[in-house]
């Protein structure tokens, strides 16, 4: 079914200090519930991040009332197509962290947001920067901050993208000596809405990567400025019913079908209910393979 033209979907983070996570948590709760809508929020000492869905009123409502909290003031929504139906239900939770990337001690975050993270450059700016470097002979590197698998389907042209099934694996991935080489070069970081550069940026630079950009924004952003006509190619993952994203309809399939090969841009989930591995495959395979397991749960067996 296609969403209402009077449903939108608002995605959202904010990284400020919460002294009282869990009343915040229970505010926010009841403020989706009383306003129908329904999506996933996190809610963590360093801030809030979330995506909520339902009618387009209610959305704006949400927005204007989280905002009314001190810290969130200049939180900044991303809107989408979508509604309430995208979601199963409503989950709003407490976290350690944000972004699980097991770093909560390293990130220091004031009412201004992360310290010590890379230079966020808006979508044109970082045109501008690609071809800066390119004089230079200096070429920007794209990094994926995401799992791997979400750039299967839609990634940033010739972007590095660091094995890594969960957040949890980048400290390894930065650490393992694979990226040094990248140390002394311009690296431009991505992300879906921006939020997990934030934290890798500052991350990268710990660990004494010299000149670190991230795309304000995200993908997002990225793709509404710019949509298959720029750097970007493919579909966007995203973390509801609706899976993936195109910009326009001139998006680029470059997935590929595990079972068959063949151009996809469909992730779906191992038949395993207790399993949360995805995978490219097309919905011929799907179909004809409804018990299909993951290779890691057919090693397991």
């Amino acid at each position: 079914m296609a969403p209402s033209a009077q449903s939108k979907i608002a995605l959202y983070y904010h990284f400020t200090p919460i002294a009282d996570p869990e009343a915040v948590r229970l505010w926010q709760h009841a403020l989706c519930t009383m306003l129908g809508l329904t999506g996933r929020i996190i809610i963590a000492p360093h801030g809030i991040n979330g995506t909520v869905g339902g009618p387009i009123s209610a959305v704006k409502h949400y927005v204007k009332t989280t905002r009314s909290y001190s810290g969130f003031q200049g939180m900044e929504i991303k809107w989408s197509e979508g509604s309430a139906a995208d979601f199963p239900r409503l989950s709003v939770k407490v976290k350690p962290e944000l972004v699980a990337f097991d770093a909560a001690e390293e990130i220091e975050v004031t009412t201004e947001g992360v310290t010590d993270t890379g230079v966020h450059l808006k979508p044109e700016a970082l045109h501008e920067l690609v071809e800066q470097r390119e004089s230079e002979n200096r070429p920007v590197v794209f990094f994926d901050g995401r799992n791997a698998v979400e750039a299967k389907i839609g990634k940033f042209k010739n972007a590095v993208v660091p094995d890594t099934e969960t957040t949890r694996d980048f400290v390894t991935e930065l650490e393992s000596g694979k990226y040094d080489h990248l140390k002394d070069q311009p690296v431009v970081t991505y992300c879906t809405g921006g939020i997990r550069c934030e934290v890798l940026t500052a991350l990268m630079k710990h660990r004494g990567f010299e000149e670190v950009y991230q795309l304000d924004g995200g993908i997002v952003r990225y793709g509404e400025a710019f949509g298959d006509a720029g750097l970007w190619e493919g579909s966007l993952y995203v973390f509801d019913e609706r899976m993936h994203t195109e910009f326009s309809d001139d998006a680029a399939t470059i997935g590929r079908c595990l079972l068959c090969e063949q151009p996809t841009s469909d992730l779906r989930n191992c038949s395993k209910l207790s399993c949360r591995h995805l995978d490219t495959v097309c919905g011929d395979c799907a179909e004809a393979n409804p018990e299909r397991v993951c290779a890691h749960c057919e090693v397991a067996a």
